[in-house]
């Protein structure tokens, strides 16, 4: 695969192409994804470290920001808990593949001066409507949003100059504080980078909610025992034929990256072992009710734990 379509691959968006073709070309270009470190490190973070692999893989220089400061404002924690967050998901992220990242706290440079300035002529220029608009899918509680809420996506903004980044890697989920900064960037003395958007992972309950560490229903740890991953998936909603479901989302965004071929074994009264070399032919033979639920959770089960457990035993 080039490197062109690596990093492509399953990405939700990408904001632009032409500006990707470019950034080829450039040697080390800085990318980097930001995150709150608050609750486990799960798989719905394993979509985004995933796709750093492959920038990483492409030429990229990866950064990881810790954002400390942001996690506080976002009502995450006091800084007691914060603090030590940081230390975990730092060993957490390395466990996980990122060994050649640089790794930034916010902290660490979010309080200079030129960056708080530049902070102030994003607040002085953006309505209070427009800054809470972009953070509905971010904030916690936003129905009764603090102004801390508020002053995040400014400091998510300025981050992007203060890093000196080429490109932004995130979830979707961060697309509107995105399409602000395009708007504003300008006032800071910022080029706009290249944004690369992959798509959320359902919460194990089903559509219509987001995998989130404070629902621990919801998500697969990095820390979860083998016995722990097959009974979440094994109560993960899945239904016959229903493309929606957060089982084939888990496929296509974590275990294909990492294998050639998925194999789903099965007895052979029931049909015997189905070799699948891409998550198309999968995802066909699923919804056409060709493919049990049942076989499809043992087989995701075992890939989870495959990939899970080597890094678990480096987290310790």
């Amino acid at each position: 695969m080039n490197k062109l379509d690596l990093i492509k691959r399953n990405t939700e968006e990408i904001i632009t192409e032409e500006k990707l073709k470019t950034l080829l070309k450039k040697k080390n270009p800085r990318v980097y994804c930001g995150y709150e470190p608050s609750g486990e490190i799960h798989l719905g973070h394993l979509v985004t470290i995933t796709k750093l692999l492959d920038l990483q893989e492409a030429g990229f220089q990866v950064v990881i920001l810790f954002a400390d400061y942001h996690a506080f404002l976002n009502q995450k924690g006091d800084w007691k808990f914060i603090n030590e967050q940081v230390k975990h998901w730092k060993k957490g992220f390395k466990a996980a593949g990122l060994t050649k990242a640089e790794f930034v706290v916010g902290s660490s440079f979010q309080t200079k001066k030129e960056y708080q300035e530049d902070v102030l002529k994003l607040s002085s220029s953006i309505t209070i409507n427009r800054a809470l608009r972009s953070m509905q899918q971010v904030a916690r509680d936003i129905e009764n949003a603090k102004v801390s809420q508020v002053i995040y996506p400014f400091m998510q903004i300025v981050d992007i100059k203060h890093l000196k980044l080429d490109a932004v890697q995130s979830g979707i989920e961060q697309r509107k504080i995105h399409m602000m900064g395009s708007e504003n960037f300008s006032k800071i003395d910022c080029k706009t980078p290249l944004f690369i958007h992959t798509p959320l992972i359902n919460s194990l309950k089903g559509p219509g909610s987001k995998m989130s560490s404070s629902e621990k229903e919801s998500f697969i740890s990095i820390r979860d025992s083998d016995e722990a991953i097959k009974k979440k998936i094994n109560k993960t909603h899945c239904v016959a034929g229903e493309k929606n479901s957060p089982i084939l989302e888990i496929i296509k965004l974590i275990i294909f990256p990492r294998v050639k071929m998925f194999i789903m074994n099965r007895p052979t009264k029931f049909g015997g072992s189905l070799k699948f070399d891409d998550y198309e032919k999968l995802e066909k033979g699923f919804t056409s009710k060709k493919i049990h639920p049942l076989d499809l959770k043992n087989s995701v089960s075992e890939y989870l734990i495959n990939i899970i457990t080597p890094i678990r035993k480096a987290y310790k």
